[in-house]
């Protein structure tokens, strides 16, 4: 059993992957997850997570798919002696908070284990469909292995830690707004039943996915950024009611240098993926006081404020440019 559950960050393929597309994950080892037993002097901090699993372990009994999967009267006996999740992946941040909590429960409690990833992929989105009502199970997959990926309807194809090239560098840009998938994702689906919507995703939208992930493996720097381009104007047309109101701004700018922002996770908040091939240049584009991060973790992040409503933390997004962590 592994003793932490990394949280995610999809680089390309969020939406597309619902038609079986290719996606690109990397596991973002910053944020992560862990089992613990409750001190005395914290049994209070750890009920949420413990109710939390109680219910999910509820949705997986009442699941006639799921429920003979799973070690429930162990796991049931594990909760009330108060066993939680200690995780600190923010919530509502598209890095798979809910993705942790399914993979952790699944390699602790699962009678038998599969090593077919695409067998996973789909046990996970059943399972994180308690969370969001419908789910790809790429999230939990993610979190599960905890090593780059390439998704495709054939496989999953394990990428190395530094398949990364050093010309590409990537950033996540803190919009201070909590996202909530479900809707979102029902918006999409809703959509995806015009078929003139339909057939202009699949003929327009998805080769850019592609295109964007391929160049970005093979080190192609000119095709990923004219790739890039043509997709975050597509996330424009397609996905718009993802695009927070203050990051519209990086979404519509012509950059006269290497710079292309994209969604991150289902949208609407969250983080926004930022690539350039001039990190000084983009630092200077956001004004931000930026933390620099590796798949290893980093230093201190900085933390949205607590209770501020999301009009308001947009406001102050805007008035004082954005927290940004580089990968």
């Amino acid at each position: 059993m592994r003793d932490r559950y990394y949280s995610k960050v999809i680089l390309f393929g969020e939406y597309s992957m619902i038609f079986d597309a290719t996606a690109l994950m990397i596991p973002l080892k910053r944020f992560s997850a862990q089992w613990q037993l409750p001190l005395s002097f914290n049994r209070a901090a750890s009920l949420p997570s413990n109710q939390s699993l109680k219910r999910f372990c509820q949705y997986l009994s009442e699941n006639e798919e799921l429920s003979n999967l799973f070690d429930l009267q162990t796991l049931r006996k594990d909760l009330e002696e108060c066993l939680f999740l200690a995780s600190y992946v923010p919530s509502g941040y598209g890095l798979g908070s809910s993705g942790t909590l399914v993979a952790a429960v699944y390699d602790r409690y699962a009678i038998q284990k599969t090593d077919d990833y695409l067998q996973l992929k789909t046990l996970f989105g059943k399972m994180e469909s308690h969370f969001h009502g419908s789910s790809s199970g790429i999230d939990p997959l993610q979190c599960y292995l905890g090593k780059p990926f390439k998704i495709t309807p054939q496989g999953v194809q394990i990428l190395p830690d530094d398949f990364l090239k050093k010309d590409i560098h990537i950033c996540l840009i803190d919009t201070k707004i909590k996202s909530n998938t479900k809707p979102l994702v029902n918006h999409f689906k809703a959509q995806r039943e015009d078929p003139e919507f339909l057939s202009r995703f699949q003929s327009e939208y998805v080769p850019c996915v592609t295109s964007c992930i391929n160049s970005m493996i093979e080190g192609d720097k000119e095709l990923f950024f004219k790739s890039l381009k043509q997709l975050t104007k597509g996330q424009l047309e397609f996905l718009r009611p993802m695009i927070t109101d203050n990051t519209l701004d990086l979404f519509t700018t012509d950059y006269d240098f290497n710079f292309g922002v994209k969604i991150s996770g289902s949208g609407g908040g969250g983080y926004v993926l930022g690539f350039t091939d001039d990190v000084t240049k983009a630092n200077e584009l956001l004004s931000l006081s930026c933390h620099f991060e590796t798949f290893d973790g980093i230093d201190t992040l900085p933390r949205s404020s607590v209770g501020m409503t999301c009009h308001q933390k947009a406001k102050k997004s805007m008035r004082g440019g954005f927290d940004v962590i580089w990968l």
